[in-house]
């Protein structure tokens, strides 16, 4: 079956920024995702991510703007559509789930209201219907009382419960797919467990896809079937989680897994040399070679090409292409 989702050479730059220059936030991305699957975006803060999830759903900023690419949902070219065409498709196809749900949550509405609002658009419940389905939602995100609960407003709510409530709108409008933008970087470590397990049962129970941002690679490990790692805006590496752990091929790809602690070990943590390009001004050629400990002079005057993995991934490293070059 053809992909749920397939992004194609999808380019938003931001215009305006620090005089006349152009910042590449997302530079030709390209990647799929399957009806049901898991797809994970990763890498350090400022690489693209949260830009790529937001140029999906056409919620941009005035001074970015996509200026190439597709992206087709079930065939479809999100592209072309109006505004309000994508307004029935955010919430009902799609929906997002924030890193701050303090930023999703409107303090002058009521949980009732809020979670209510996708289901009274999208699925066009009324009455008793509609308090039913807030209420099976919120027990659905493990929302303790949720008669009670719905009358309160998110400042009367723990972090923890205002993500489980962001959770529930997410999923009140039946999306196809979810983008989950870092949803647990606000929670300590054992609520970040819970709602990881939570966000798998509602997948699960509910059938959709799922793009879950993230710079954790625990996470990942955990919760993706496939990932793509990101750097300076551009995708460097992408395979299966369990290629990308045990086969790991870009140097930034290496550099990241270098710096994960290692259970019942007691070696030191390898920190990544320097700091990521600013990207409104990219240094020539590969954009990690400034930080990377292989880079050859080609790398510091040519960009590599897209090289295809034996598993299906993809990776753009000039040391890569060497390597297969000589097999």
């Amino acid at each position: 079956m053809p992909p749920l989702l397939r992004v194609h050479d999808l380019k938003t730059y931001y215009f305006g920024f620090r005089g006349s220059r152009v910042v590449k936030a997302v530079d030709g991305i390209s990647f799929s995702l399957e009806a049901g699957a898991t797809f994970g975006l990763v890498g350090e803060s400022g690489c693209g991510k949260t830009t790529t999830c937001h140029s999906i759903v056409r919620l941009l900023p005035a001074t970015a703007r996509i200026v190439g690419g597709r992206v087709e949902l079930e065939g479809e070219d999100l592209m072309e559509k109006s505004q309000g065409e994508m307004r029935a498709i955010r919430g009902r196809v799609i929906a997002t789930i924030l890193q701050d749900p303090m930023a999703s949550l409107d303090p002058l509405f009521s949980i009732y209201d809020q979670v209510a609002e996708p289901a009274y658009y999208h699925r066009s419940l009324r009455g008793q219907r509609l308090r039913q389905r807030v209420r099976e939602l919120l027990t659905s995100v493990r929302i303790p009382s949720p008669e009670i609960r719905m009358k309160e407003f998110p400042h009367q709510m723990s972090g923890g419960m205002r993500q489980r409530i962001v959770g529930a709108i997410a999923q009140a409008g039946g999306p196809k797919i979810i983008i989950a933008d870092e949803p647990t970087t606000n929670l300590d470590v054992t609520i970040q467990l819970q709602y990881l397990n939570l966000l798998k049962d509602l997948q699960r129970a509910s059938g959709a896809a799922l793009i879950f941002v993230t710079h954790n690679l625990g996470i990942v490990a955990k919760m993706c079937d496939k990932v793509a790692v990101m750097y300076a805006g551009k995708i460097v590496e992408m395979q299966s989680v369990r290629g990308l752990f045990y086969h790991p091929k870009h140097p930034y790809t290496r550099a990241l897994l270098d710096s994960m602690p290692k259970l019942g070990t007691k070696e030191p943590l390898c920190a990544i040399p320097g700091h990521p390009p600013d990207p409104a001004s990219l240094p020539t050629g590969c954009s990690f070679h400034p930080r990377c400990s292989h880079a050859m002079e080609r790398c510091r005057s040519e960009e590599p090409w897209e090289q295809r993995l034996d598993d299906g991934g993809t990776t753009k490293c000039w040391l890569s292409i060497q390597e297969a070059e000589r097999e």
